[in-house]
């Protein structure tokens, strides 16, 4: 993988995260497959390159690669909401990487939430409800909060409300890498179309 490749892969994880709260938001439903890549990207400590955040494999960012696309090459039209998301979503991971005893206690709570993984499954209720409640603890206590535009009725839910969290904080672990991966906002207005076309050789890759 080179630099930019690397770089659409973490924006992929990001938008497939966002994009993932707007369709729960309005629906009450996730696809399944990429739900729990998204999930699981909070679990992996020790990857050893960036794909392998997503089980190591393009294919599980189908649909993040496919929004993130749509984005870069219709602008704030395309999935509004989840650009929205995505933007509050990389304000609050800079906030989180400057608090180094917050940052600190959500590296030992999601080691703990992955120990939970091993023993139901990754997109267990129990183990949702527990990085949702991690979120809460952590980045809710900051003056700034995304919010989240839906059906009341699916958002008033415990389960969905738990749900929206897990994924938000899975695109802060996903915007963290894209800074690690040497990601910044002024590639989003002047690298545009170098990501634009990491995103469709990506996609090209993922077999039919």
């Amino acid at each position: 993988m080179n630099k930019w490749e690397n770089i659409s892969i973490a924006l992929a994880g990001l938008f497939q995260a966002t994009g993932l709260v707007e369709q729960l938001a309005k629906t009450g439903y996730v696809p399944t497959d990429a739900y729990r890549t998204s999930i699981e990207s909070l679990l992996v400590m020790n990857p050893d390159n960036t794909l392998d955040v997503y089980g190591g494999s393009v294919a599980n960012l189908r649909q993040g690669l496919e929004w993130l696309r749509d984005v870069l090459q219709n602008g704030q039209a395309a999935h509004a909401d989840a650009l929205r998301y995505s933007l509050g979503v990389l304000h609050l991971q800079k906030k989180l990487s400057a608090d180094k005893a917050m940052l600190k206690e959500v590296g030992t709570r999601l080691q703990q939430a992955a120990h939970q993984a091993e023993h139901f499954s990754s997109t267990h209720d129990n183990v949702i409800a527990n990085i949702g409640g991690l979120y809460t603890d952590t980045i809710s206590t900051f003056r700034f909060r995304i919010q989240v535009s839906g059906d009341y009725n699916y958002l008033q839910q415990q389960r969905i409300a738990h749900q929206v969290r897990a994924l938000l904080f899975a695109g802060i672990r996903s915007a963290i890498l894209w800074r690690q991966v040497g990601g910044n906002r002024w590639q989003l207005l002047l690298g545009r179309k170098k990501i634009l076309g990491s995103v469709e050789h990506l996609l090209r890759s993922i077999p039919d």
